[in-house]
C-alpha cells in the first residue's frame, strides 16, 4: 500500500529513535543506582510487599514471576545494555522483525520496573516513556520507510502532552489566567536548576510574556501538528524551543527531553537529506501496524474525554500497560517554598543545647550557600518526594519513617542517595526533621552573604527519634 509509508521521514525516525534510546538509558541507569534503598528487599517500600497486595491484572510484569534484588539489578542493567545497543544503531543492522523485538525488550523491562515502583514511580514521565516506547516498537528500521500511522500516533502523544499541560493550567490556578504564575514558579518548583535563581529575577513583564507564550505553545500550537508541512514542522519547532527553555529553568527528569524527541519526529527533514533506498513494507508488518493503530485509537477514548472534561485528571494511566495516558503539569502553583530539612545528632540525650547536623541532599535545596545543580534528565526520586513531603506529610507517610530508620542505621544504600552524611564514623543517636521556608535572596543579599537562599524555621516535621520501630507515626500533620 503506497499510503502506508512516508519516505521523507526516515531522518525524523532516526533522530527520534536515538533520542529515545538515550532516555531509556537514563531511566534504566536511574533504576539501577537507586532501587535498593527505595524498593529493594530492605528498601523503604519493598517490592515483595507490593506484590503481595496487588495482582497480575492491575500490575503485570516480569517480577510477578520472581523478585530478588539481584534479579532487579539484572533487569535494570540489561535495560542499560540494550539502550546502548540502540544508541549505537544495532537495530538498523537487523531484519525488521528482529529490530522490533529489540525495541520491545526495553519496553517490557521498564514496564516491569514501573509496575513495582510504587510511589517512587508515580510520575507522569514514567507513563510517557512507556507509551512512547510502545509505539517505537512499530516504527520499523532502515529496511522500510517509516509507517505513516505510527508517525501520526506519535503526534497524538505529543498533542496530549502539550494540550494536557495547557488545559490543566487554564482550568486550575488563576495565576495562569492572570499571567502571574512565574512570579513564584521558578522559586517554588520541585527541583530548581543552576539558572532558576536568575530566571526568578527576570523582570515581571517578561514573566507575564513567558506565561502568555506558554499558553500559545500548549493550547494553540498542538493543533497545528495535524496540518500539512511545513506548518507542522514549524509547530514542532516552537515546542522544541519551549521545552529547551524549561530545560534551562529547572530539573524535570526526562520529561522535557522526551517531549523534544516527540516533537522532532514531526519535523520534515526531507530538505536536509535525501532518503536512502528502502524496500516496501511486508504485508505482515502492515497488518501489525494497522492492528496496533486500531488498539491505540480505542484506548484513546478515555484520555481524549479527559482532555475536554472540566474535571481533567493530571498524569493518569487508563490501562495497566500504560499504552495511552493523560498528561499535565502544574495545575496549581505554590506561592511559598517549604523544605523538609533532616538533621541528626550523636549526643545520647536530646536537650535544648543539642548540636544538630544537617543531611545534604543531591538536588533539593538545603545549604543556603549551595547553588542548585543540574541533574535532569537523571531523576533524583528521593529529592522529588521530599518536595511533596513539604507540601503535605500525607505524601511522605508511607516511606518517611523507613527513611529515617535507615539513617539511624547508617544504611549504606540509603546514604548513597544523599550528597552528604554528617555521621560517617557511627550512626546518629537521634534524627529529626523540620520545615523551613525558603526564598531566593536578592542580588544585594547574594553579594553580601554569598547565599542563594534565605530560610526561616516554620515548624517541626518530625520530633527527634532514636533507633527503634519506624517513626512514621511521629510526623506531624500540616
Amino acid at each position: 500500500m503506497e499510503w502506508f509509508t512516508a519516505d521523507g521521514y526516515w531522518l525524523s525516525r532516526l533522530i527520534f529513535q536515538r533520542a529515545l534510546a538515550v532516555i531509556y538509558l537514563t531511566a534504566f541507569l536511574t533504576a539501577a543506582l537507586q532501587f535498593r534503598a527505595l524498593i529493594g528487599e530492605r528498601g523503604m517500600l519493598p517490592v515483595p510487599e507490593l506484590l503481595r497486595r496487588t495482582d497480575w491484572r492491575t500490575a503485570p510484569g516480569l517480577f510477578r514471576l520472581h523478585y530478588s534484588d539481584r534479579f532487579f539489578a539484572l533487569v535494570a542493567w540489561t535495560g542499560c545494555a540494550i539502550s546502548v545497543a540502540l544508541i549505537a544503531g544495532v537495530d538498523g543492522r537487523l531484519p525488521l522483525w528482529a529490530a522490533m523485538l529489540l525495541w520491545a525488550l526495553p519496553w517490557v523491562l521498564y514496564l516491569s520496573i514501573v509496575q513495582v515502583g510504587d510511589t517512587w514511580y508515580g510520575f507522569g514521565w514514567e507513563s510517557l516513556l512507556l507509551e512512547t516506547g510502545f509505539l517505537a516498537v512499530f516504527l520499523g528500521n532502515a529496511d522500510t520507510a517509516p509507517p505513516v500511522l505510527m508517525l501520526w500516533l506519535l503526534r497524538w502523544v505529543l498533542f496530549r502532552v502539550e494540550s494536557g499541560a495547557g488545559l490543566i493550567k487554564i482550568r486550575g490556578d488563576d495565576c495562569w489566567r492572570k499571567l502571574t504564575c512565574l512570579y513564584f514558579h521558578h522559586e517554588t518548583q520541585p527541583m530548581p536548576g543552576p539558572l532558576s535563581w536568575f530566571f526568578h529575577h527576570l523582570p515581571r513583564p517578561l514573566h507575564r510574556a513567558e506565561v502568555a507564550a506558554n499558553h500559545v505553545t500548549q493550547l494553540l500550537v498542538p493543533v497545528l501538528l495535524f496540518t500539512p508541512q511545513p506548518v507542522a514542522s514549524a509547530a514542532a519547532g516552537l515546542m522544541v524551543l519551549t521545552q529547551l527553555w524549561l530545560v534551562l529553568s529547572g530539573n524535570f527528569a526526562w520529561l522535557n527531553w522526551l517531549t523534544i524527541a516527540l516533537a522532532l519526529s514531526a519535523v520534515d527533514w526531507s530538505l536536509v537529506a535525501e532518503p536512502p533506498a528502502q524496500s516496501g513494507a511486508p504485508l505482515w508488518y502492515e497488518v501489525v501496524v494497522i492492528a496496533v493503530t486500531a488498539l491505540v485509537l480505542v484506548l484513546s477514548y478515555r484520555p481524549a474525554r479527559n482532555l475536554v472534561s472540566r474535571r481533567q485528571a493530571m498524569n493518569r494511566s487508563f490501562d495497566p500497560l500504560h499504552l495511552v495516558n493523560a498528561y499535565g503539569a502544574f495545575g496549581s502553583i505554590s506561592r511559598v517554598r517549604l523544605e523538609v530539612v533532616v538533621e541528626g545528632t550523636d549526643e545520647p540525650v536530646v536537650h535544648p543545647g543539642t548540636v544538630w547536623r544537617e543531611y545534604g541532599f543531591r538536588g533539593k535545596p538545603g545549604d543556603p550557600r549551595r547553588l542548585p545543580r543540574q541533574f535532569a534528565p537523571y531523576h533524583l526520586r528521593l529529592d522529588w518526594m521530599m518536595w511533596f513531603a513539604a507540601l503535605s506529610p500525607a505524601y511522605a507517610r508511607p516511606w518517611f519513617g523507613p527513611f529515617v530508620q535507615r539513617l539511624l542505621e547508617n544504611d549504606r544504600d540509603t546514604l548513597r542517595l544523599l550528597r552528604h552524611n554528617p555521621f560517617p564514623g557511627a550512626p546518629p543517636t537521634h534524627v529529626r526533621a523540620r520545615v523551613y521556608r525558603y526564598r531566593y535572596t536578592t542580588w544585594r543579599e547574594l553579594r553580601a552573604t554569598g547565599r542563594w537562599w534565605h530560610r526561616t524555621y516554620v515548624r517541626d516535621f518530625m520530633r527527634p527519634v532514636p533507633p527503634g520501630p519506624s517513626p512514621v507515626s511521629r510526623t506531624r500533620r500540616s
